[in-house]
């Protein structure tokens, strides 16, 4: 077991994994599902299935099968623990637990009595009282229970139990019942519970942490900083698990289908949910002519030909408009005989779930255009339309950072024939320079790379992409001049009137050149050059970060003193801020979407 099998090139793959939460499908022949699995982190995960020092011989019979694997990003674990659930049931790969008994969801069953009852339920609903979920598995039913038990004190005991105590149980002891069965609560205050726990399992969640801020700011004002404290962890432990669930839970049958075009690439992802359940996703590389095609265009004729010979949901969510919608429903709605509708202009969950289409759309194109034989097409590409006389074997893109002048930080990203080279990204904190001077920055950072490459420390690049324009190429070419390194093309990138990514243009010593907007050589060079400026941000912000004491909140503009302290009151605390989603951020008053997107990319190096 010391080789690593050869059936599937998983370095080339991993190089295309994000570390985000999701399920990850391994295919064998004919795309066969042998396993699905979920991940906090994909890419973590799946690389540890391709280890030289596998001992399980069960897992590595697996991985010698594989030919693909295909993922699906998710916003959260649990979205992640849920799908994997309906795909596993579905598809019943060979490599998983199956349940042999094929049970049906477990729920959360609120009984309707005087001092009512929450319980775990499976089977038939014909108790009276309210049921909420379907939960993914009985333990993710258990551990809310749990949960609920140590938030809001309300009885999970059996009915005959209840009716028979004389004194409180132990559950009372340890202030996880209020003991209603001996009278230690009125009915009245018992029923505050109750609709708390109600609320929180319909997804009202916010009404009740509302309620616990208010009680906090009450408790503090009358100096009773205990029971302020208990709120405080009572708000944080809510908001850890009130997060929404959207894998399940979207009525009826629906498709939504997601289409992201580069590089005169189109990668189309279809989500299928039926009965409210998500099935999965498959991702389509449809061939375009030669002429540039639109969005529109593609995403029409993809979906005429997709339903030829496939049912029909009753609902298509759409990321673009697709060219004569009307004509195309209508045809649609003939051959479903039932009236199917396409929505572009979505609202609430429905855009999420087309965000989420719209997301693994992205990363398939983009792991597409990052393979091997994607890569030599735009290198080759690159080659002719800059007229060079060879093939780029390893490129190198500068860029620099900094918030007006403070902790400037220069980053150095490097591709080659098989896209990204991660190991030898270098990041360089620069000093010694008057602020905000970014030629000076430029200049020190290629000092410092070069003189590498000098003393035969580092590999010299083929081609130099520098993140600006003649003054940022000035310095470049003045470092490779005095260092007397040669064999080296340095090529500017300056961004497009409006910041627009089809009107960038590129400097060649003292000659401006353009690409046309849809060149793929012009898409990878915006793609080295992206990479370096976020990898620049990223390293500013953790300089920065060391060398300020404040809390990162101050930095964001639009929120203000009043609405830090709100957010702070709403979470409980900075940590539970910095793990937020963006939808859990934009529920709190005075927080917008956008500023909401703000925040998150503040903790989430965007």
């Amino acid at each position: 077991m010391s080789d690593t099998p050869e059936a599937f090139d998983s370095k080339q793959f991993l190089t295309t994994v994000p570390h985000k939460p999701g399920v990850y499908r391994m295919l064998g022949v004919d795309d066969k599902i042998l396993y699905v699995g979920k991940a906090k982190d994909l890419k973590n995960r799946v690389s540890s299935y391709f280890r030289s020092n596998l001992v399980n011989s069960r897992i590595w019979s697996m991985v010698k099968q594989i030919q693909d694997i295909r993922i699906t990003i998710t916003d959260t674990e649990a979205e992640a623990l849920l799908l994997e659930s309906n795909l596993i049931k579905k598809h019943r790969p060979r490599y998983n637990i199956l349940l042999r008994d094929d049970k049906s969801y477990p729920y959360i069953y609120v009984s309707q009595h005087k001092y009512p009852r929450v319980q775990f339920h499976r089977g038939g609903k014909q108790s009276k009282g309210q049921y909420f979920g379907p939960y993914p598995s009985a333990g993710a039913v258990r551990e809310t229970l749990n949960r609920l038990q140590k938030l809001f004190q309300v009885r999970q005991c059996e009915d005959s139990y209840f009716a028979n105590r004389s004194r409180p149980c132990l559950q009372y002891q340890i202030k996880r019942c209020t003991a209603p069965c001996t009278n230690e609560i009125s009915e009245s205050d018992y029923k505050i519970g109750v609709d708390h726990t109600i609320k929180f399992l319909q997804g009202k969640s916010q009404q009740v942490i509302d309620d616990l801020v208010q009680q906090m700011d009450q408790a503090a004002l009358e100096l009773e900083y205990e029971k302020a404290a208990e709120c405080r962890d009572q708000i944080e432990n809510l908001r850890k698990i009130s997060q929404q669930q959207y894998i399940n839970g979207a009525k009826g049958d629906i498709d939504v289908i997601a289409l992201q075009l580069a590089s005169n690439v189109a990668s189309i992802q279809v989500l299928t949910i039926r009965d409210g359940n998500n099935l999965g996703n498959k991702n389509f590389f449809p061939k375009l002519p030669s002429v540039e095609a639109t969005e529109e265009k593609i995403l029409s004729s993809f979906i005429a030909q997709y339903y030829l010979n496939r049912k029909i949901p009753s609902q298509l969510l759409l990321s673009h408009m697709p060219e004569d919608k009307e004509a195309l429903s209508e045809m649609l709605s003939l051959k479903a005989e039932r009236k199917v509708t396409l929505s572009h202009k979505t609202r609430g969950e429905r855009t999420r779930w087309v965000d989420m289409a719209s997301r693994n759309a992205l990363h398939a194109l983009q792991t597409n255009l990052s393979s091997k034989a994607g890569m030599q097409k735009r290198l080759q590409t690159l080659r002719d339309e800059l007229q060079l006389d060879y093939i780029p074997a390893r490129m190198e893109c500068f860029d620099i950072s900094h918030t007006q002048g403070e902790a400037t930080v220069a980053s150095c990203v490097v591709f080659g024939s098989e896209g990204a080279i991660k190991s030898d990204y270098r990041r360089y904190n620069i000093s010694g320079i008057i602020p905000g001077d970014d030629y000076a920055a430029m200049k020190q950072a290629l000092q410092r790379r070069f003189k590498k490459v000098q003393k035969g420390e580092a590999k010299l690049p083929d081609i130099l992409f520098i993140d600006g324009g003649k003054g940022q190429v000035k310095q470049a070419l003045d470092v490779i001049k005095e260092l007397q390194i040669t064999g080296v093309d340095v090529i500017g990138i300056t961004k497009g009137e409006g910041r627009k990514a089809d009107l960038d243009t590129l400097t060649i010593g003292k000659s401006r050149v353009e690409l046309a907007p849809h060149s793929s050589a012009l898409h990878l060079v915006q793609q080295i050059r992206d990479e370096a400026h976020r990898f620049a941000i990223a390293g500013h912000r953790q300089r920065r970060k060391k060398a300020r004491t404040s809390s990162p909140l101050e930095e964001i503009a639009g929120l203000g003193p009043k609405r830090r302290q709100t957010l702070l009151k709403q979470f409980g605390g900075m940590r539970a801020i910095t793990i937020a989603s963006v939808d859990e951020l934009s529920k709190v008053s005075g927080i917008s979407r956008q500023l909401a997107e703000k925040i998150y990319n503040v903790f989430h190096g965007k």
